[in-house]
């Protein structure tokens, strides 16, 4: 049976942050994911996660500004020093949280540099990051972002991301894949997760187009998850989408396919 961990900088954004974790924790999720913790003190969080007996599935690697628009850092010639002090930051707050896979957003395309100069810090990043993490116990992900909804991001589809786990070359490395993303750059989302199960450390869903709940859009979730545990994919699915209602209206579908 699939686990499924709330994104809670998506779903229960009707209270305040901190108040999220309870609300995950009563509508039957066991674990959570977000984008990042850097906001809060780390046993802040880890409070929160104890006393709703939660599992911090995942969080990103520190991705630079993201309030002005930035959305990774990881591709950047220019900033790798400021890639590698994120990596140390991240490794804190995951022994924490007692949270044992992060993401690496790769960003945009920097400008000024060629697209090789860019493939190359990204892998040597990759394979800095993968080490220190699995010195740490953590395993490192990468996740491919389409380009309509953040046009410009480096990393876009599952090809992209099989070339870069071969370059970088890390036993710790391995591929987050986020279905509403690969719906919209290249579909044929069934094959691409039984042909790679064993690349792929983490999954995210949203429907498509709205990025809302499953039931939402054209992805036949009923189909697909019941396909993802028949092939016997033991990791977590982050529900990181937009409800369409409140958080709570939205949780029919996790109602049907989860056995809380």
């Amino acid at each position: 049976m699939a686990k499924f961990a709330a994104n809670l900088s998506m779903l229960f954004t009707e209270y305040p942050f901190i108040e999220r974790f309870a609300e995950a924790s009563h509508a039957g999720f066991q674990g959570v994911e977000y984008l990042f913790p850097y906001d809060f003190p780390a046993n802040e969080l880890a409070a929160q996660l104890n006393q709703y007996n939660l599992t911090q599935v995942l969080f990103n690697l520190p991705a630079g500004n993201w309030s002005e628009g930035e959305r990774g850092i990881a591709c950047h010639p220019d900033r790798v020093a400021e890639f590698q002090k994120g990596v140390d930051l991240a490794i804190e707050y995951a022994q924490t949280l007692h949270c044992r896979q992060v993401n690496c957003l790769a960003g945009k395309h920097p400008g000024g540099y060629s697209v090789e100069q860019c493939h190359e810090t990204l892998v040597n990043n990759l394979r800095y990051a993968s080490d220190k993490l699995a010195a740490a116990g953590i395993t490192l992900v990468l996740e491919a972002i389409n380009t309509c909804d953040t046009p410009g991001f480096f990393v876009n589809n599952t090809q992209q991301v099989l070339n870069i786990l071969q370059n970088v070359n890390h036993p710790n490395l391995r591929y987050q894949y986020d279905i509403y993303h690969m719906q919209i750059m290249e579909g044929n989302i069934a094959n691409t997760i039984t042909q790679y199960k064993e690349k792929i450390g983490h999954i995210q869903l949203a429907d498509n187009p709205g990025r809302h709940e499953p039931g939402t859009g054209e992805i036949n979730y009923t189909w697909l998850l019941n396909y993802i545990d028949k092939i016997g994919y033991q990791g977590w699915i982050g529900c990181e989408y937009v409800p369409s209602t409140t958080t709570a209206e939205s949780l029919a579908w996790f109602n049907t396919n989860s056995h809380h």
